[in-house]
């Protein structure tokens, strides 16, 4: 007995220490992985000098598009196929393999051989396949951290890895600006040896505690996902690029053709989901109200926070920064320090709340911090284009408190309404849900912005540019550019006039205070300041309508979740009587309540909501297993009942059947 009971410590003081470093080891992991998501936009610029490329050159808009987008769009289109793969043949397994394509993907990006257009096709085909490493990640981290941790702190766990990753995605925008002022190479070879440390400690450290659901692989879905995604993501893409005489590409046949595609395909395969044995879509998930609920909200602000990022690097860069003396060139950089309080929200209010939402439940935090970010949103709205840096920095802030309470506590709710044998593949629907409205985010407001500039841009433009002495030929071909082209200039760190003008010759013919003027820090932005605040409130105003939509979602997920309420068919929550044993005596019950057996009770019931490794400790004591297929090992601890009956029996080892199902 005293065997048992030293083994029964050490499983837990061993199950107490692995938690720990799955929680590690995974936050690592989803933080290289959404750095990596971000770092290449703040040093563009170095990049596409590093490989003598103009990407505002006509014609090379799409190799910019794809830097920015491509690892976006491969990670939205991938993560529930390996989610769904990691539930058939092993989170961990699939989350190591995916830390060994990421370090390789680095390691070539770094190496890159090659100059101009084929240098950029280079650094564009590995990004998709650091992308591959980087879906893998993210689709099993938050599946392997809900097999480790109990549910009374899961909320914690999941709090500070998906707090840690929505921060990885401002941080990299810092990390891009100081690597890209040492080397454009720099910017790949940061990740080669956390890639490498990781997936050698990944190896070493994770094991496979988690259910598995056997399976084939759906090949019909796994195609029309892809296809159908793929394909409406970037026509979405391709839609914030002119065509013909319009400031977008939303009239061009094929950015039409792609979405009418697209959408046939998604369509096709929800209804091959429903025909198939083993789906690669748990569209079934959906009828748990918590998991839908949350995915929505996470939606729309995975849309309202894309948005956001976005506008706020060109209202910085194009605008802010100049008009307080910073050089065009220096800019990206300046850009990410100024966000840091968004991070640092981040940081603070999700632990907090993922810790708080494990005692009181998500819904209340989850709800709060979208409202916060609404507030925000409408904050943000009332400031001026030269605002005073205190209270933009304060709203911020705000925001990514408010951000930081609704993720963690969202992510808990959601991966704890669903069975346990699904976690991968839920894990997998909600990054999607996630990466998707990221890139959607950057056709709808890139869009709106860009519509909203078109209204007032090239009349402001062609004024401003004829009251500095360009000639009227010049000055109205300026204006006639897409407003696209004029984002891109600012969100690139370049200054906008003397990128347009400098190849014509024109400021070589104008008068020396002209010249200086035009290519100075303050006359672009305060020309492009009305018309960029006129497209400012259309974006925000969206953006603030998101983020009360999705609050009251989240109100309506319920108060709590629970995985014992939403067992697949077959599963059970409570321990079975075990077999009766020839020559023992029938335990009977005396009157009133059995503590010992209200206990038990009490810990079948929690099967559902705690660790897979705790509860193989209590298979081998209790003999039930919350996983089907498991093995079933006979019991090693002796109840009372047993001792008592020791002298009737022939044998202290007797031998007993072992329970079954």
């Amino acid at each position: 007995m005293s065997a048992a009971r030293a083994g029964n410590a050490t499983a837990r003081v061993t199950d107490e220490r692995y938690k720990w470093v799955a929680l590690s080891n995974t936050t690592m992991g989803v933080l290289i992985a959404s750095v990596d998501a971000s770092i290449v936009i703040i040093s563009l610029p170095a990049i596409f000098r590093g490989i003598g490329l103009d990407p505002l050159a006509p014609g090379n808009i799409g190799y910019l598009l794809w830097m920015i987008l491509g690892y976006l769009l491969v990670t939205a289109v991938l993560v529930v196929a390996f989610g769904r793969l990691g539930d058939m043949f092993g989170r961990v397994r699939m989350y190591n393999l995916g830390f060994a394509v990421f370090a390789g993907a680095s390691l070539a990006l770094s190496l890159d051989p090659l100059r101009g257009g084929p240098g950029a096709l280079w650094l564009i085909g590995f990004r998709i396949v650091q992308a591959v490493g980087g879906a893998m990640l993210m689709a099993n981290s938050a599946a392997i951290l809900t097999d480790a941790f109990a549910a009374r702190r899961r909320g914690m766990a999941l709090g500070i890895n998906q707090i840690t990753a929505l921060a990885g995605q401002f941080l990299g925008l810092l990390a891009g600006g100081l690597l890209a002022t040492i080397d454009w190479r720099a910017v790949f070879w940061v990740s080669v040896p956390i890639g490498v440390a990781g997936t050698l400690w990944s190896y070493r450290s994770l094991r496979e505690i988690g259910c598995r659901k056997p399976g084939r692989i759906d090949w019909l879905g796994n195609l029309t996902f892809t296809a159908g995604a793929g394909a409406l993501l970037a026509s979405i893409t391709y839609g914030i690029q002119p065509y013909g005489g319009h400031s977008t590409g939303w009239t061009s046949p094929y950015v039409l053709g792609g979405l009418a595609t697209g959408t046939a395909l998604l369509v096709a395969f929800c209804v091959a989901q429903t025909k198939v044995a083993d789906p690669m879509f748990q569209l079934g998930l959906f009828r748990i109200r918590a998991f839908a609920a949350g995915n929505l909200a996470a939606l729309l602000i995975a849309i309202a926070r894309g948005g956001m990022q976005f506008m706020l690097i060109i209202w910085l860069q194009g605008i802010w920064l100049p008009l307080h003396g910073y050089a065009f060139a220096r800019t990206p950089l300046w850009a990410g320090i100024f966000l840091l309080p968004l991070t640092v929200g981040f940081l603070l209010g999700g632990p907090a709340s993922g810790f708080l939402s494990d005692r009181y439940g998500p819904r209340l935090f989850a709800t709060t911090g979208l409202i916060l970010v609404a507030i925000a949103f409408v904050g943000l709205l009332a400031l001026p284009v030269e605002f005073p840096y205190p209270a933009f920095a304060g709203l911020l802030l705000l925001s990514g408190l408010g951000q930081g309470m609704f993720s963690a506590p969202n992510t808990s709710a959601i991966m704890g309404s669903v069975p346990p044998e699904q976690r991968g593949v839920a894990s997998g629907m909600r990054a999607t849900f996630q990466n998707s409205g990221i890139a959607l985010s950057i056709g709808l407001f890139f869009s709106l912005m860009i519509t909203g500039l078109a209204t007032t841009l090239p009349r402001t433009l062609d004024s401003g540019l004829r009251a500095q002495g360009v000639p009227a030929e010049a000055a109205g071909h300026l204006a006639g550019l897409p407003p696209v082209s004029t984002l891109f200039a600012t969100f690139l760190g370049n200054n906008p006039i003397g990128h347009l003008l400098g190849p014509s010759g024109v400021l070589s013919t104008l008068p020396a205070h002209n010249a200086r003027t035009l290519t100075g820090t303050r006359f672009f932005p305060e020309l492009i300041a009305g018309p960029f605040h006129h497209g400012l409130v259309i974006v925000f105003s969206t953006a603030a309508v998101m983020a009360l939509v999705a609050a009251c979602a989240s109100a309506l997920r319920g108060r709590r979740s629970s995985t014992a309420t939403h067992r697949p068919t077959g599963s059970t929550t409570e321990r079975p009587r075990p077999a009766p044993v020839p020559g023992r005596a029938p335990r009977t019950p005396g009157p009133g309540p059995d503590p010992r057996r209200q206990r038990t009770t009490e810990r079948g019931r929690a099967l559902g909501t705690t660790s897979a490794s705790a509860l193989v400790r209590r298979g081998l004591r209790h003999r039930t297993f919350p996983c089907p297929g498991w093995p079933v090992a006979r019991s090693t601890r002796r109840r009372p009942e047993d001792r008592s009956s020791e002298s009737r029996r022939p044998s202290p080892r007797a031998p007993q059947p072992a329970a079954s199902w």
